[in-house]
């Protein structure tokens, strides 16, 4: 059952990789994974203009459970940033979509 879950993860994932990826960066996120590893993933993008993190480059990490899309992925600032919903200490993004309001049908689109 878990090599199932895994493969619908990896699906999921590398799909959704290849969506972004086509679109070459032109909303200004950039993501990527290792070769052999689509549970790790290294993202960044720029600020959005009019606000205060306008010129910044905001490098996050995202770890895409074995359960995904079930779960949702957890994701990081490695970046350090002042955000609300963004734990100052770990990074974390602490929003109810990446925890409990979290809905198989969210993705990157």
């Amino acid at each position: 059952k878990l090599a199932k879950l895994m493969n619908i993860a990896y699906t999921r994932v590398a799909k959704e990789l290849n969506e972004l990826q086509k679109s070459g960066g032109k909303d200004g996120v950039f993501i990527e994974s290792e070769p052999d590893d689509l549970s790790k993933l290294k993202g960044h993008f720029n600020g959005p203009s009019g606000t205060p993190y306008e010129g910044g480059d905001f490098k996050v990490s995202i770890s895409i459970p074995s359960r995904y899309p079930f779960v949702p992925p957890i994701v990081k600032f490695e970046t350090k940033i002042w955000h609300p919903n963004i734990s100052s200490v770990t990074g974390i993004i602490c929003l109810d979509i990446l925890k409990d309001q979290w809905y198989v049908e969210y993705y990157y689109s």
